[in-house]
């Protein structure tokens, strides 16, 4: 269970919350094996949320609970545990390295928890597209080919959240429609929840709950 209990960004403006806002200032839980829709638009800390459930920012009114525990108070090595096991991220600017090939990329999530066996990255690669372009260096690849390489390393481990943030910007409806399927696929497989964060777009997914920001 992750539960947000009245959090508010320090620096989000009282003016630059949506009126009616269903996680800000509010309390809301996210339990596992669920998918979640948050919906706002620009400028209303929808990055700053996935920051914030990551533990890459403390910057915060309010309490974050992961299993009942205050996330804030998560120790170094409790954080690369939780990021290990329990969250996996896509974040909007992907965060992949340009000097290393797609397969390095993606392998250096699977390492840490040997979850995905090489012929099986190889599929998940297939199926959205890429498999010619594991060896190829990430920096020569188009933005939308690399949304598809952190796509498939952030299904590369463990977790009980899968955190995405805009994944689909530069894909095409086909491709957005492959993404959604392997994630749905993958969710199921390890009864994990989904937060997606978006401008407005729902995509294919079949949400349980639909969330104003």
């Amino acid at each position: 269970m992750l539960t947000l209990e009245q959090v508010k960004p320090i620096p989000l403006t009282e003016q630059s919350i949506s009126q009616g806002s269903q996680i800000w200032k509010t309390t809301v839980h996210f339990k596992k094996g669920k998918k979640y829709l948050l919906l706002a638009p620009s400028g209303k800390g929808k990055s700053t949320l996935i920051h914030l459930i990551y533990g890459l920012r403390k910057d915060y009114e309010g309490e974050i609970l992961f299993n009942d525990k205050k996330t804030r108070n998560f120790t170094s090595e409790e954080w690369a545990d939780c990021r290990q096991k329990h969250f996996s991220i896509v974040f909007q600017d992907l965060r992949l390295f340009p000097q290393l090939t797609a397969l390095e990329n993606i392998l250096i999530k699977t390492e840490l928890k040997k979850h995905k066996t090489i012929d099986e990255i190889k599929e998940m690669s297939k199926k959205l597209g890429i498999e010619v372009l594991l060896n190829q260096h990430c920096g020569t690849l188009s933005y939308g080919q690399q949304q598809r390489v952190a796509l498939i390393r952030a299904l590369c481990q463990p977790f009980d959240f899968l955190l995405l943030d805009e994944p689909f910007s530069h894909l095409d409806e086909a491709n957005i429609k492959a993404a959604t399927d392997l994630i749905s696929q993958e969710c199921k497989a390890q009864d994990a929840s989904l937060l997606l964060v978006s401008l407005g777009d729902r995509y294919f997914f079949n949400y349980n709950k639909e969330l104003l920001l």
